[in-house]
């Protein structure tokens, strides 16, 4: 998506979802004071490594962080995790705008997610 656009529906909607859990908001507050490899991560944050690779894979499905796979020193794999630049405004008009532009699959689970 490009900065100076409005998102999607569907980006919207996968965004939302992303920072709709407590844990992804707290690894978005953990990774505004800089990037950090998966252990310290989960350190920090107090949560088992298994279920935070879950979170950040949501995060980055909704292009809220970005991972990379680097070498220690020492020759161990260490993925890193940050966070991408990223600006929403949420407003009556932005959230109509995303919804014209939901697709029917996107439609349907939204219908059916709130039944």
């Amino acid at each position: 998506m490009s900065k100076a656009s409005a998102p999607s529906g569907d980006e919207l909607l996968k965004v939302l979802s992303a920072l709709g859990n407590p844990h992804r908001m707290r690894i978005i507050a953990a990774l505004s004071e800089g990037r950090n490899y998966v252990s310290a991560l989960a350190r920090e944050i107090g949560m088992g490594r298994p279920l935070l690779h879950m979170h950040l894979q949501r995060l980055e499905a909704a292009g809220l962080v970005t991972g990379s796979l680097e070498l220690s020193e020492s020759g161990k794999a260490m993925k890193y995790f940050e966070l991408s630049p990223f600006s929403y405004v949420l407003t009556p008009d932005a959230v109509a705008e995303a919804a014209r532009t939901l697709t029917e699959d996107e439609k349907t689970t939204v219908k059916e997610s709130a039944s």
